[in-house]
């Protein structure tokens, strides 16, 4: 039986007509849109792409906040037979989004009033773009504008003017193998990939997570995370849309940081059962909890530590480890503890939180443990764009902390040595899998598929073990930047283009291992510094070595905004800071190999204190003591 997205949607349709499926709030409350009212938005819409001239086969582009527009545009673009490629609204338009735009021939993109903006400043090196339909009513239209209002009207001439069947036959035309998304992800040069995902790869995610978790038509999601990502897409709204479930969005505020704003008051509105995290939100989290019991008191600062230590105890690792052995004599402190302080913290997330899924980096084994002793399992879980992205997870059924929990099934996985060659349970190598999941390619890139996907296996380029069922995941098998939001980035293109251009720089590392930004530890070349500097410079003085790392500093701006290079590579990418090495890397002191290569994971590991300490705000500033003393 045929299962695309719009199968989905259409059984759901039919099974849970009256459920709620979306919950916006524009005004003072959260509305809801049943499912059946959904399919007759999603109609109009899509038949009114249908009379704007969209094909099938077209690409499309969605840049918007997340809500209600952004789902019921995406499944639109499907009816009119087209896929979309989802944007983030982060991009700069300069080079991120003017590149996803162009490479992936877009003809048509939907874009809400906040970005619309990004779009005019770079339209006329679009030439492809036939229309550009604005979610938000504006006072005025520049050419090629129109009012997502007037596509509905044209959908409604359309529908009373043309048979049913004939507007849903393009829909039902799609095969599980035509593209439903062109996801860009940051590749290994300038230039990112475009991560291919059918119908099918969604479908099958889709399928593949239920059978880690299980969620019924009550359930209610609130999603923070971007709608661009296919995490959003898979385990925010399209498993809620399998189930009949119901997905509320983030009220969008009249800025970005309004927006931000929103949502500790929206999560106590809609009372969400699950809510979708990656690091940097679990971080600023906690922090809102840790200020919330702060301004309570010392006394109660004091019960809250105390209670949680004894929570930390009786959880011990998490699933089978819970209240095992000794441990069960912590229970009644622990039922106490959760009735007169942390179901009071619960509240501020609606009171109905059953628990969170972790996406995107690692989450550390401290926060998964704060999480879990509050009542609220933030269960880890793994995967990428190119599987669609969920690989495994942990969940009510088995969790251990600090694992990436159970393989999503039907899967395989196994894990290879350099040599792509399978490694025994417990021994670390590259992460492979098999399933419908995993991507159709990279869009136009051949090159980078086949070195990704072999003989139906996807190479991750993550690194991890199996044991007893559980895959651990150890971050990077090849050299890759991670951020705190879990999007990955290969430096070597960066370093090589730098070395090029910083001539007072001998060896240069970047490092970003799910921080706030990325650093950069780098041996300098002190003779040309000193030429720089003028003949007579031998960095002994305090005011040499500050005009020396001025230099260095200045060399690396370049590649910023506003810099002559700075359209090469993504901003986050760039060091916002670096360490002077005192000493080269060489064959001798191990940190070479003998072709030459610099081992990266020995650098970090020799200079683990000195990136630590570019993360504090006296490391954050280049003209550090560290820095003066290793000149």
């Amino acid at each position: 039986m045929k299962k695309t997205l719009i199968d989905f949607f259409e059984d759901s349709v039919k099974q849970y007509a009256g459920n709620t499926f979306l919950w916006e709030k524009t005004k003072d409350r959260f509305e809801p849109t049943t499912y059946a009212q959904a399919k007759d938005l999603v109609y109009r819409l899509g038949a009114g792409l249908v009379a704007l001239g969209v094909k099938k086969g077209d690409n499309m582009a969605l840049l918007s906040e997340g809500r209600n527009a952004w789902i019921i545009g995406e499944l639109a673009m499907f009816y009119a037979g087209a896929a979309n490629v989802p944007l983030s609204i982060k991009l700069e338009e300069a080079n991120d989004l003017l590149f996803r735009l162009q490479h992936a021939e877009v003809k048509y993109i939907m874009v809400s009033g906040q970005q619309l903006k990004k779009i005019r400043s770079i339209i006329n090196q679009l030439p492809l773009i036939e229309k550009i339909i604005v979610i938000d009513e504006q006072p005025v239209y520049e050419e090629k504008e129109i009012f997502i209002g007037e596509i509905n009207k044209m959908g409604e001439d359309y529908l009373r003017k043309t048979p049913l069947d004939e507007f849903l036959a393009i829909g039902q035309s799609l095969q599980e193998d035509d593209y439903a998304t062109i996801t860009y992800t940051s590749g290994t040069t300038a230039d990112p990939k475009g991560v291919i995902l059918t119908h099918r790869n969604y479908t099958a995610n889709v399928e593949q997570s239920l059978s880690c978790m299980d969620i019924d038509q009550s359930w209610r999601t609130f999603i923070i995370l971007p709608l661009d990502h296919c995490f959003a897409h898979v385990v925010g709204f399209y498993i809620f849309m399998y189930k009949g479930a119901s997905v509320a969005t983030v009220q969008v505020g009249s800025t970005p940081m309004q927006t931000l704003k929103n949502i500790p008051v929206n999560i106590k509105e809609v009372k969400p059962y699950l809510i979708l995290s990656v690091p940097a939100l679990a971080k600023n989290f906690r922090k809102n909890i840790e200020q919330g019991i702060q301004a309570q008191g010392k006394a109660i600062v004091k019960i809250f530590n105390f209670a949680l230590k004894t929570g930390y105890a009786y959880n011990g690792d998490g699933g089978d480890d819970k209240g095992r052995g000794w441990r069960f004599l912590l229970k009644p402190f622990v039922a106490l503890f959760d009735k007169i302080l942390f179901a009071k913290v619960r509240k501020n997330f609606g009171g109905e939180l059953r628990f969170f899924i972790g996406g995107g980096a690692l989450l550390d084994k401290d926060l998964q443990k704060f999480y879990y002793a509050i009542g609220m399992p933030m269960y880890q879980g793994y995967g990428l764009s190119e599987a669609t992205p969920v690989i495994s997870t942990n969940g009510p059924r088995r969790h251990l902390f600090g694992s990436s929990g159970v393989l999503v099934q039907p899967l395989d996985l196994k894990i290879c040595d350099n040599d792509g060659k399978e490694l025994p349970d417990g021994e670390k190598g590259e992460i492979v899998v098999r399933g419908e999941n995993v991507m159709a390619g990279y869009w136009k890139n051949p090159v980078a598929t086949a070195e990704t996907v072999k003989d139906g296996w996807l190479y991750t380029g993550d690194m991890g073990y199996m044991k007893e069922g559980l895959l651990y995941v150890l971050g990077r098998f090849k050299s890759l930047l991670i951020s705190s939001d879990g999007e990955k980035y290969s430096p070597e293109g960066i370093e090589e283009a730098m070395m090029e251009h910083l001539p007072v720089v001998d060896q240069l590392l970047l490092y970003n291992n799910q921080n706030p930004y990325t650093v950069a530890i780098l041996v300098p070349n002190k003779e040309q510094l000193k030429k720089q500097l003028g003949h007579q410079a031998d960095l002994s003085t305090e005011k040499e070595k500050e005009e020396a790392i001025k230099i260095i500093k200045d060399q690396l701006d370049r590649f910023r905004k506003g810099g002559d290079l700075s359209a090469m590579f993504p901003e986050r990418w760039l060091p916002t800071t670096f360490a002077i090495l005192p000493e080269p890397w060489t064959e001798q002191n191990g940190l070479v190999n003998s072709s030459l290569k610099v081992i990266r994971g020995k650098v970090e590991k020799r200079y683990a204190e000195r990136i630590e300490y570019l993360y504090t705000s006296e490391g954050k500033n280049p003209f550090n003591l560290e820095n003066m003393n290793s000149l």
